[in-house]
């Protein structure tokens, strides 16, 4: 499709430019409804940018039936879930309603934010550290809260000592149909800012090294996974992977629950960042 959108921005240039007393007909003169069809199969990012070319493009990159083909089979159970009825006008045309949705929106009381993935059509899910069940989370001598410019929700749950490491947490959702993965966000360490540079302080890290960490999930629909791994990496950002999950219904919305345990009594574990969890199209 990239080869053939090009020749077709090739052949646009050279009509545009030629003489307007040319006899030749060239792209502008298609029927609204011949560009569509064309348009149907190119990406979100490159209709915008064919809009540009002349009239019959920029007409046709409105079409309701070009930006339905964009939107997902259940984008009405995904508005639903995502907009206050009294917030999303029922006439609003689809290219709108493509736009919104593929903006990150913030649901249950800010503690998630959903959008469209404008690569693939389907649903990326960002739950934050305050929407988990932490274990020991209201004890400030295991947690505390930092504000941060690193997370999207502009804190971070840092863990300075614990024995029982539990984070558990749920989510209910239309998802689109398609194949998903779901991660937690972690760092080890503490960053900050010191004289405009980032800084890591890393004294409080101990105990990932020892035992791995065990990620699950499930769904409602019985699909399971569970992986294992060390934790890695001072003063990075890292996405650990906890499983795959296929979601094959999408008029039905999926529930799921998740966890990160470390749970060997035999030793203590600190100085880890939990931001947030990413549930995104594999």
């Amino acid at each position: 499709m990239g080869s053939g959108f090009s020749s077709l921005l090739l052949i646009c240039n050279s009509t545009t430019s030629a003489p307007m007393s040319s006899p030749e007909p060239n792209l502008g003169d298609l029927p609204e409804s011949v560009v569509g069809s064309v348009l149907v199969h190119l990406t979100p990012q490159e209709i915008c940018r064919l809009a540009a070319l002349n009239r019959a493009f920029r007409c046709a990159s409105s079409a309701e039936f070009v930006w339905e083909s964009k939107l997902p089979k259940n984008y009405d159970l995904f508005i639903s879930r995502v907009f206050d009825n009294n917030t999303f006008a029922s006439n609003i045309c689809k290219k709108e309603i493509y736009a919104r949705l593929s903006r990150p929106n913030s649901i249950d009381g800010g503690t998630k934010k959903v959008w469209l993935d404008k690569g693939t059509g389907k649903a990326c899910v960002l739950i934050s550290s305050n929407g988990l069940a932490i274990t020991g989370i209201d004890d400030r001598r295991y947690w505390s809260w930092i504000s941060t410019e690193e997370s999207r929700f502009r804190s971070v749950a840092y863990l300075q000592q614990i024995w029982w490491f539990e984070v558990d947490g749920e989510v209910e959702f239309p998802f689109p149909s398609g194949t998903y993965s779901l991660y937690f966000r972690l760092q080890l360490g503490r960053s900050s800012k010191r004289f405009g540079r980032r800084v890591c302080n890393s004294d409080l890290v101990h105990g990932w090294d020892i035992k791995p960490v065990k990620f699950q999930l499930s769904t409602s629909d019985g699909q399971k996974a569970i992986t294992q791994c060390y934790l890695t990496e001072p003063g990075k950002w890292n996405l650990y992977r906890a499983g795959d999950f296929v979601i094959e219904d999408s008029t039905v919305p999926m529930k799921m629950k998740f966890s990160m345990t470390q749970i060997d009594c035999t030793h203590t574990k600190g100085g880890l960042c939990v931001d947030s969890v990413l549930i995104c199209p594999k």
